[in-house]
């Protein structure tokens, strides 16, 4: 079992290395990169050249931890909520870095809250 674990941990490694070779953000547009574990997710907006979290929102956060909806929509409001506060920080255009996981899903739900909150990607 843990041979099994191992090698996804791996491919999920070699797709994230992949993506960061040609993601990259700039203090123009900066990079959304979103983590997903088994029980939160957490979205950053980062400016690669300087090497600072710009904003950063988690379901742990304030404004997220008393929802008792389901996941996906949980990251949708995860995706409106710091597109809000990047907006109110003057970040209109990023670049979307989905970290290794698969274009799908809860990463699917909060890019397009990110969306629907006025970022551009």
């Amino acid at each position: 079992m843990a041979d099994k674990n191992r090698h996804k941990k791996q491919v999920v490694d070699r797709r994230r290395y992949r993506i960061r070779k040609k993601v990259n953000g700039t203090q123009a547009r900066p990079r959304l990169v979103v983590h997903r574990s088994l029980r939160n997710i957490e979205a950053q907006i980062i400016d690669d050249t300087v090497g600072h979290s710009l904003v950063g929102l988690s379901t742990l956060s304030k404004e997220l931890r008393g929802e008792s909806i389901n996941r996906t929509e949980k990251g949708r409001m995860l995706g409106k909520l710091l597109a809000a506060k990047a907006v109110e920080k003057g970040i209109h255009q990023v670049v979307f870095d989905r970290a290794g996981s698969l274009y799908h899903g809860i990463i699917k739900a909060v890019a397009e809250g990110a969306r629907e909150g006025g970022l551009n990607f």
